[in-house]
């Protein structure tokens, strides 16, 4: 269970700076600029979007052939899972852990230190609070996402991204018939 340990702290002012400028809520990356921007490879990739560890927020597969379309913050998401994963830290923790950050607003995850003991991980918003877990004997190891956060930048500015299309609903001869039934009435 990730645990909250307190006090928030004055904001980092550390959201995007001039490296990705161009991101947009609909600017995506695929399946492939995802895993090379966190370091992980396409089947953890896959295997987290179907089991919903970290699933896509701009696009999700629809299907055979389809891409799906991961956002910065999801690969922000992905890069923190990885380096918890080579930690040790179960996957069920992991999952609590990512849920948590769901929660969190965008200027939130920036300020955040992910700390954990092998067994727990805790969230710490200042030096304080990440002292008072170390000498509490809890904290073996820590993830600063703000640091994550620029080397996520650092990566993406050299890939490719693409804005998302609106997904228009797919409608067979079923759904047809009934349409054109229902304006016949």
């Amino acid at each position: 269970m990730i645990a909250d340990n307190g006090a928030a702290e004055a904001r980092q002012g550390m959201l995007f700076g001039d490296v990705l400028a161009h991101i947009t809520p609909e600017t995506g990356y695929r399946g492939r600029i995802a895993c090379q921007a966190a370091g992980i490879t396409y089947r953890q990739l896959d295997y987290w979007a179907r089991t919903g560890l970290v699933e896509p927020s701009i696009r999700t597969a629809q299907g055979s052939g389809s891409q799906r379309l991961y956002s910065f913050r999801d690969i922000l998401v992905l890069k923190v899972v990885k380096r918890l994963l080579d930690t040790g830290v179960s996957l069920q923790q992991i999952r609590t852990a990512v849920t948590h950050l769901k929660d969190r607003g965008v200027d939130d995850l920036a300020s955040i230190t992910l700390m954990s003991d092998g067994a727990s991980v805790y969230e710490c918003r200042s030096r304080d609070e990440m002292i008072d877990l170390i000498e509490g004997g809890q904290g073996v190891f820590g993830i600063a996402v703000g640091h994550v956060w620029r080397e996520i930048e650092g990566s993406l500015a050299e890939l490719p991204s693409e804005e998302a299309e609106p997904i228009l609903p797919v409608e067979d001869e079923l759904a047809k018939a009934r349409r054109a039934r229902r304006n016949a009435s």
